[in-house]
C-alpha cells in the first residue's frame, strides 16, 4: 500500500503491530505511519481509532486498495499436503468459506499477512500455507496454490496516513475530515449534531462509536465527512465545537474515494 501511495522512492520500516507503528511515529523513527482502519467486509478496526486519538496523531491522507488473498506454500506441495494455514485474523475471516472445502486444514492467526509468508519461507515450513498478497509470494519465492480465495471478490481496505503534525494542504485541496466528539447521554443529542452536518452541506461517510472506559455507558463518536466547500466545513466546526464535548479534528485531507 505504501508503494502505491508514495511511489517507489521511499524507505519502508516494517512494524509487527499497530502499537509498534504508533510508537515509531511518535518517537520520530519514521516520518509517517500507514495504518489500516477499515475493511469493506470485516468492518472497522476499532482499536485503531483509539490509537490515533489517544496518541494525538493526525490523519493527513487516505488510500483504498483492493484486497486479493492468495494461498501460498513452499513449491512442490499440493493442497492435501497442507495441514495449517497462517495469516492475519482479518484475512482468515475473509477466506473462511474457501476453507470449508478443506476441513483438515487448521487456521492459525498471526500478526500480519506478509509476515506469515515470510515465516513459511525462512523457516521452510512444509505442510504450512500462508494467506497473503501476490507481492508477498513473489518476494518470498512461494508458490500460489489458489488465487483470490476471499469470499467476496469486491473487497477493499481503507488505510490512513498518520503523523504527529497536521496536514499542510491548502484549503482548496481539502474535501474530507475525520472528527471525534463526545455527547451527553440524552435524547436527541446525536440527532442534533447530524442535523448540523446536514445543514452545513456535509456528507457523513462514516460514524463509529467507542465506549469511554472512564465513564460507563457514555460513548465517543468518530466520524468521517466529505464536503465541496471548505467554508461549509468551517461553519460546521464552529457549531459542533459548541454543541459537543471534547470536539477534536483528527485530520483534514483529500478524499481518496473515486
Amino acid at each position: 500500500m505504501a508503494l502505491e501511495y508514495f511511489g517507489e522512492d521511499i524507505e519502508i520500516e516494517e512494524c509487527m503491530s499497530f502499537d509498534a507503528l504508533v510508537d515509531a511515529v511518535i518517537k520520530k523513527k519514521v516520518d509517517l505511519g500507514v495504518m489500516a482502519i477499515e475493511n469493506s467486509i470485516a468492518g472497522s478496526i476499532i482499536p485503531n481509532y483509539a490509537l490515533i486519538d489517544s496518541n494525538n496523531l493526525h490523519v493527513i491522507g487516505e488510500h483504498y486498495i483492493n484486497v486479493n488473498h492468495h494461498l501460498m506454500v513452499l513449491p512442490g506441495q499440493d493442497i492435501m499436503d497442507i495441514t495449517e494455514v497462517h495469516s492475519h485474523p482479518m484475512a482468515l475471516l475473509q477466506c473462511k468459506e474457501f476453507f470449508k472445502q478443506y476441513p483438515h486444514i487448521r487456521l492459525v492467526e498471526c500478526s500480519d499477512t506478509a509476515e506469515s509468508a515470510r515465516r513459511v519461507k525462512e523457516m521452510q515450513l512444509k505442510g504450512v500455507g500462508a494467506i497473503a498478497s501476490a507481492t508477498a509470494a513473489q518476494l518470498y519465492d512461494l508458490e500460489i496454490l489458489f488465487s483470490e480465495i476471499q469470499t467476496i471478490k469486491n473487497n477493499s481496505t481503507r488505510f490512513v496516513i498518520v503523523k504527529t503534525q497536521n496536514s499542510v494542504l491548502p484549503k482548496e485541496e481539502i474535501n474530507k475530515a475525520s472528527l471525534k466528539f463526545e455527547l451527553d447521554h440524552k435524547r436527541g443529542s446525536l440527532a442534533a449534531v447530524l442535523n448540523v452536518m446536514s445543514d452545513c452541506k456535509l456528507n457523513l461517510t462514516k460514524i463509529q462509536s467507542l465506549p469511554i472506559i472512564e465513564t460507563p455507558w457514555k460513548y465517543a463518536f468518530f466520524v468521517n465527512i466529505t464536503f465541496q466547500d471548505y467554508e461549509d466545513y468551517e461553519k460546521a466546526v464552529k457549531l459542533l465545537t459548541i454543541m459537543a464535548d471534547k470536539f477534536k479534528i483528527l485530520g483534514e485531507y483529500k478524499n481518496a474515494m473515486k
